[in-house]
């Protein structure tokens, strides 16, 4: 067969369907509903109240902003609120919109009902964000057409419209902005260890994969509390278990994170790195983060941001006025004889 013809013959809808749920995993693998939503049962009981009384005065939810450190399920949510009311959601990012006409394009091509989802929000430009501001309280934008003294402002009537934002980095975002967010600002929590192991089986039901309690545990102790983190470790124990013509059980499982780098907290050869240089080269702390930074040939930013908040949360890392110093259990977990 010619390529002309490869390319011309449609693959039939199971073969798409295949072909999409192995290209796009992670996506299969979001919650559908919100039962299959396990977890955050805090902000689903306020956005089942938020969401039903605007369904029920037939009028657009409020502007909503989630945050929290990635991967615990904010865009899933903004996606089950899309389905709940029924609506179309237009999905974009802080660092796509580089001017000011990017954002007048994407709302002035919303409809009325529609949801506009923003991930990463806190990178938006300052200037873009005076933009968004009467978008988002009265349903216009203005527009500054020409320059100097013939510059004049035309106002366009926006449909009505909800804006869903996502961001890792709060505290970026300017107090203008958050205020804007009158359907409520909500923060994902860690998920715990129970919550880990039932997402698991019912990610490994669609990867179509057999996972007992024991195994599912065992994954979701090393997970580091992140539901994101727990099915790629699923993944890789379930590629393990494939190519050695194994099942998929706790034997698997060690061999697989074994293979990883990571250890029986979820710690990888990055954490371990840092707590050995702390213990060793600078006898446990105190140590300032520009000298552990030059130590480790690290940046100071991938240590505060990916490093820290794990050991920190697990209690083996302290930060100080006087620097980071590792605890007495991380003593332990490196095996090795506590002493200050």
């Amino acid at each position: 067969m010619s390529i002309e013809n490869k390319e011309n013959q449609k693959p039939s809808s199971a073969e798409a369907s295949v072909d999409r749920g192995e290209l796009y995993l992670d996506n299969a693998l979001r919650p559908n509903s919100w039962s299959e939503y396990i977890g955050q049962q805090t902000i689903k009981d306020n956005l089942h109240i938020l969401l039903t009384a605007a369904k029920e005065r037939n009028h657009q939810p409020e502007h909503i902003l989630f945050y929290g450190p990635p991967g615990l399920g904010k865009t899933t949510l903004a996606n089950l609120i899309a389905k709940e009311m029924g609506a179309q959601m237009k999905t974009t990012s802080g660092p796509a919109i580089e001017k000011v006409g990017d954002l007048a394009s994407i709302l002035t091509n919303l409809s009325s009902g529609d949801l506009l989802f923003i991930d990463e929000i806190h990178r938006l430009n300052k200037t873009i964000e005076e933009v968004l501001y009467p978008a988002m309280e009265s349903g216009t934008l203005d527009i500054i057409i020409g320059k100097g003294p013939s510059a004049r402002t035309i106002q366009l009537e926006l449909p009505p419209f909800t804006l869903i934002s996502a961001t890792t980095r709060i505290a970026l975002l300017s107090s203008p902005l958050r205020s804007r967010f009158s359907g409520g600002t909500f923060r994902l929590e860690f998920y715990k260890n129970e919550e880990i192991a039932e997402i698991l089986k019912r990610s490994a039901k669609i990867l179509g994969v057999e996972l007992n309690d024991k195994t599912s545990e065992e994954i979701a102790k090393r997970s580091r509390f992140t539901p994101r983190t727990a099915n790629f470790l699923l993944k890789r124990c379930r590629d393990f278990a494939q190519v050695n013509k194994n099942d998929l059980d706790k034997d698997a499982v060690d061999k697989t994170l074994l293979l990883l780098g990571i250890d029986e907290l979820g710690l990888n050869e990055s954490d371990r790195k840092l707590l050995d240089s702390i213990i060793n080269k600078f006898k446990g702390g105190p140590v300032g983060l520009n000298t552990l930074a030059a130590a480790l040939s690290e940046e100071q930013a991938t240590i505060e941001e990916v490093n820290e908040p794990y050991l920190i949360q697990l209690g083996l890392l302290d930060r100080t006025p006087r620097g980071r110093i590792a605890t007495e259990k991380a003593y332990g977990h490196m095996n090795i004889e506590f002493r200050r």
